[in-house]
């Protein structure tokens, strides 16, 4: 299935398809030839000179690489095309981070609610830490704040702030879901997915390390489902993994609800 699920993907991008025709045209022949003299060997001659010529060209090629560049980055990619940006053209935004605070900005979230959240079957899902768990926020705020050379912020504020402000969201209303989760303790990344089930899906994955000289100065790996289907989709089941184990949040007090994903949090 991966075999045809990539060759539909490349007929779709105009990729290869000189080497798909060429292959489609040799194997006929090939197929038609069990029974002699149906094709005449000009023909066959022709077709075994184009697919050879074919091979040799792409020999020549450099390399393919993706054409939105290298995969690899750090947070500073973001000045180019803003995040702020990506999330105004999407229907499905996944999204996991210790406290998140610095990708849903007050901006960020505004341009939620007018895009995303503002159309019919538009969904938003966030994770971040548990302020509850208070040894696992120590241990997260010793490896993110502490370890960084020049420091801007500290963890158990920014939670205290974006639970305040997730708690606002869930109470908007808005023709699309919105939902949030608080985890028990980090794992060590954090997860940006934007419209994974489309072909246009990106999947932003930041790697936390230690000793960053700043917050902006992680790695970040950007991936598609055309650049590595494997990853893009071991990414995606990861966030769905994280969904499913974290605690869904109380649902806010207000006379109309919006159609959010929360209820009342287990003891």
């Amino acid at each position: 299935m991966k075999f045809f699920r990539k060759i539909i993907t490349d007929v779709k991008a105009r990729r290869h398809i000189e080497a798909y025709v060429v292959t489609l045209v040799v194997g006929s022949f090939a197929v038609v030839s069990v029974v002699d003299d149906i094709v005449p060997l000009s023909l066959k001659w022709a077709a075994l000179l184009s697919g050879v010529g074919l091979l040799v060209y792409r020999i020549t090629l450099p390399e393919d690489r993706d054409q939105g560049g290298d995969f690899l980055h750090d947070r500073a990619s973001f000045d180019s095309v803003p995040i702020s940006v990506a999330f105004a053209n999407a229907r499905d935004i996944r999204v996991f981070a210790p406290s998140a605070v610095n990708l849903l900005s007050p901006h960020a979230c505004e341009i939620l609610r007018t895009s995303v959240l503002n159309r019919r079957g538009g969904s938003v899902r966030v994770v971040i830490l548990d302020p509850r768990e208070t040894e696992a926020v120590k241990i997260a705020s010793r490896q993110l704040d502490q370890s960084v050379r020049y420091q801007i912020q500290n963890l158990p504020g920014a939670l205290e702030s974006m639970i305040d402000r997730l708690g606002a969201m869930s109470g908007w209303q808005v023709a699309g879901s919105f939902g949030y989760r608080l985890f028990p303790y980090n794992p060590g990344f954090s997860l940006v997915i934007i419209d994974p089930e489309t072909t246009h899906g990106r999947v932003i994955v930041e790697i936390h390390g230690f000793r960053n000289q700043s917050t902006f100065a992680r790695m970040h790996l950007e991936l598609t489902r055309e650049r590595n289907e494997r990853w893009y989709s071991y990414w995606i089941e990861q966030f769905e993994s994280l969904w499913d184990a974290a605690a869904v949040t109380q649902r806010p007090a207000v006379s109309e609800q919006s159609p959010v994903d929360t209820v009342e949090a287990p003891d």
